[in-house]
């Protein structure tokens, strides 16, 4: 049986699969979407940078998730776009199986920075005495490899177990990127194991991360309920509002896609849930922690007027 497979070399990304009108529709949109996903991930990015007053560990943090967040976009977006103009749809069989690996590695580590975030704005209003001692760079520095490590290394498990099946055909994927569940599609062989680690890997890396998230904010909000003033009170309500935005729509688009029971249209619900993944969430993140967070106005500020010339 073996000997009479044929492995495939490259697969076709059906994507949309609407009218020449409506993808041409799609393809400026997406282009504008993708634009200020750069742009606006590039600014939060380079502010903190630039600006000595944002060097604290939340910043940091919202730096990496910035790259997370270019990276994840970069990943599935161009070739989507190139995709909605274009009649060949074709990606050879090594790239699809990269961007597998990159889509799932840059997920995990979202999921992962937002968790270090919960848990810095939890020390730093519940402990404010001693954050400076707990949130030390070399702490901040530890979390955030590890968190780059892990999901690297755990994207790695997925791509193994994946690399081990004979991929004989079909070689279309109902898809506008290689996303894992369509790529298995493709095995002739049992991918009951693979769906098992999927599911496994959801738990420890969503559910888990979610309940403490959770856990945070609750002890978070009690925090707050109690602090005296009324400005300090609204400075946080402010800063973790900014951050839970996030952590919903993350979460909660990840959870209805690899958790929830399928729909009776599970391709049209991925693709769409993919979007938000892909697209949506790189877009809203930096317009989130911008609009809502007075220290990122004011650096941005401060950028602004010291490049106006005198």
């Amino acid at each position: 049986m073996k000997a009479n497979q044929t492995w495939i070399t490259e697969v076709t990304l059906l994507g949309f699969q609407a009218d020449l009108a409506v993808e041409c529709f799609l393809f400026g949109l997406f282009s504008l979407f993708y634009s200020f996903t750069l742009l606006g991930n590039g600014i939060i990015f380079g502010i903190i940078c630039l600006d000595h007053r944002l060097h604290t560990p939340m910043y940091f943090f919202l730096s990496h998730l910035a790259i997370v967040d270019m990276s994840y976009a970069s990943n599935n977006v161009p070739k989507m776009l190139a995709n909605l103009v274009t009649q060949r749809r074709t990606i050879s069989f090594i790239p699809c199986l990269m961007q597998t690996f990159l889509y799932l590695a840059f997920a995990h580590i979202e999921c992962l920075i937002l968790v270090v975030m919960s848990y810095d704005r939890f020390v730093a209003i519940c402990h404010p005495l001693h954050y400076t001692v707990i949130m030390s760079w070399r702490v901040c520095t530890i979390l955030a490899a590890v968190s780059w490590i892990f999901s690297f290394l755990l994207a790695l498990v997925h791509l193994v177990l994946i690399l081990r099946l004979p991929f004989c055909g079909p070689h279309e994927v109902n898809h506008f990127f290689c996303e894992i569940l369509s790529v298995l599609k493709l095995a002739c062989a049992d991918t009951t194991l693979n769906q098992v680690v999927i599911f496994a890997a959801c738990v420890f890396i969503l559910v888990g991360p979610l309940c403490l998230v959770l856990v945070s904010y609750t002890r978070i909000l009690v925090a707050i309920l109690r602090i005296q003033s009324g400005e300090g009170r609204r400075k946080a309500f402010s800063t973790c509002s900014s951050h839970l935005c996030v952590v919903g729509l993350f979460f909660g688009s990840a959870i209805v896609m690899y958790m929830a029971p399928k729909s009776q249209h599970p391709e049209l619900q991925q693709k769409i849930l993919s979007l938000f993944y892909s697209l949506f969430n790189p877009m809203l993140n930096p317009l989130i922690y911008s609009l809502r967070n007075a220290e990122v106005k004011g650096a941005l500020r401060r950028s602004l007027l010291k490049e106006r010339p005198m």
